[in-house]
């Protein structure tokens, strides 16, 4: 498959029988659930790490109807807490090698809120839970001997007019929640395009790669408004996505490809239609300030502070 083509679908992920891949937001009927869904459908060992355990059983439960015989784990991660990051992680030791993680667990749009480690939650979840797991996982991703990191960020991306590279455990100013989450898709790819960096100086054998969904009908919205996905306003916010979006299955095509294809580090991946909305996934491009290298080198360094670990 080249660079240029627009036609890659599921029937194109290899045979993934061996590998184990470690998927974060697992929820029924999400990007997480379908992603998982079709790595276990090609033979994957596949670990969905979630902060319900009775919400990551429904997902087991909905992969088995399709997928029998799927080799599936459960691992309880509450990306919000760091804590609950590192105990995933030590638990996560016992998995062995890992040849994929796929950040794709986010919040989005939340009212303003501060977690126990005093970071506000979208950032938190979306960015520094994701960048402490990563760093607890790497040394089984470089056991396996050809690791993956995928992280999802969004279209929103492009909204962000600035770094998040202020004091992330201070509010300067008032809490304005799209802006917050555009800036937290913006760090995933000044995260993905560091690590990358990182992981080659370091010659280590991890791949960094970031994907987005388009405009994809998941509950994300009306979760992130409502703190609900169902319920009277809820509802009507979340059917009104749906009927003008693609499907969550077809929003989790580009984070497979970005799992499974020949890709160069640093990839974006997204839909190929208008305005990358929908559509088969391919390399796509992004904003020149999420190509910015001084401030992905900065958030690093915040982000290692911040969350307690120097890596890689």
């Amino acid at each position: 498959m080249t660079m240029t083509s627009t036609h890659w679908t599921v029937a194109d992920i290899p045979d993934q029988s061996g590998r184990t891949i470690l998927v974060t937001g697992p929820t029924i009927g999400g990007l997480g659930h379908y992603t998982a869904l079709e790595l276990a459908r090609k033979g994957a060992r596949v670990v969905l790490a979630g902060r319900t355990p009775a919400k990551v059983d429904e997902t087991v439960a909905s992969i088995r109807e399709q997928v029998p015989d799927a080799e599936l784990e459960t691992l309880r991660l509450d990306l919000a807490s760091l804590d609950s990051v590192r105990e995933a992680a030590a638990t996560a030791a016992g998995l062995g090698a890992i040849d994929v993680l796929v950040n794709n667990a986010g919040v989005m749009g939340t009212p303003y809120s501060r977690t126990a480690d005093g970071l506000e939650l979208q950032m938190a979840t979306n960015h520094f839970g994701p960048f402490l797991l990563t760093g607890l996982l790497l040394s089984q991703l470089v056991a396996s001997g050809d690791g993956r990191v995928v992280t999802v960020s969004s279209l929103m991306h492009s909204t962000a007019t600035k770094a998040p590279l202020s004091d992330p455990r201070q509010q300067k100013g008032r809490y304005w929640r799209w802006p917050v989450y555009g800036q937290t898709k913006l760090a995933n790819l000044l995260f993905t395009g560091e690590l990358e960096r990182r992981c080659r100086a370091a010659d280590l054998p991890v791949t960094a790669i970031a994907a987005h969904p388009g405009f994809a009908g998941t509950h994300l919205a009306a979760n992130g408004q409502y703190g609900r996905a169902n319920g009277g306003i809820a509802s009507i916010l979340d059917a009104t996505v749906k009927a003008v979006s693609q499907s969550a299955e077809a929003g989790a095509w580009p984070s497979l490809m970005a799992a499974t294809a020949d890709l160069p580090g640093d990839t974006y991946v997204g839909p190929s239609g208008f305005r990358q909305l929908a559509g088969t996934p391919r390399p796509v491009g992004r904003t020149r300030l999420a190509r910015d290298r001084k401030a992905a080198a900065r958030l690093w360094e915040i982000s290692e502070e911040t969350v307690g670990l120097r890596y890689p």
